[in-house]
């Protein structure tokens, strides 16, 4: 069966200062991350054990098929977290990604304020995201609750901004919104287009 793993970073744990500090980036990644991987994994053994025993039943699965959804989740919205930002990150997209912006977003700013606003209003523990809806063929732009709730079927995250504490609080303690503008300077636009180039197949 394979194992998922803690991805490597693309830059060094001091490579996002200042506006994300080493110390939190080595907390967020080594210990947080890799925790939603251990989870996931031990989650996944969990569920096989019970299949071998054939002791698969309500009260059993609905636990684990939740905790599993939760970590892999986790490590899945981290992964892309780690692309979509880059120390020579920021301004602004081009080409059909900008394009697309300006038809189902209302162009960059309207957005950048949206996924703004979405990103630091989320009740406790989340996540803001911008993502492709296949059915519609739109962008849009959603609040991911914990890791995994509040989220349109089918949609694929293209750009991720994690509002947990954790991603921010040593450095910015409880003001959430002066972490998220900083975000937008690291903001890595090749990532983003190349992942809505493939999704979207444009």
């Amino acid at each position: 069966m394979g194992a998922y793993v803690l991805p490597d970073l693309p830059y060094d744990y001091a490579a996002l200062e200042p506006a994300i500090t080493g110390e939190i980036l080595e907390l967020h990644h080594a210990r947080h991350h890799a925790a939603y991987v251990k989870g996931a994994n031990d989650t996944l053994e969990q569920l096989a054990e019970l299949r071998d025993r054939d002791e698969i039943a309500p009260a059993s699965l609905v636990g684990l098929e939740k905790t599993f959804a939760f970590n892999l989740s986790g490590h899945v919205l981290h992964s892309i977290f780690w692309q979509n930002l880059s120390p020579d990150g920021g301004d602004r997209p081009d080409g059909a990604l900008a394009d697309a912006i300006d038809e189902h977003l209302g162009g960059f700013e309207r957005f950048k304020k949206q996924l703004t606003v979405a990103t630091a209003g989320v009740q406790g523990s989340g996540w803001g995201v911008l993502a492709w809806e296949p059915l519609g063929r739109r962008l849009i732009v959603e609040q991911v609750y914990d890791h995994h709730g509040n989220v349109g079927l089918g949609s694929t995250p293209l750009l991720v901004f994690d509002a947990w504490e954790h991603a921010y609080y040593l450095q910015y303690k409880n003001i959430r919104p002066d972490y998220v503008a900083k975000l937008w300077d690291l903001v890595d636009w090749a990532d983003v287009t190349a992942r809505f180039t493939e999704t979207a197949g444009v």
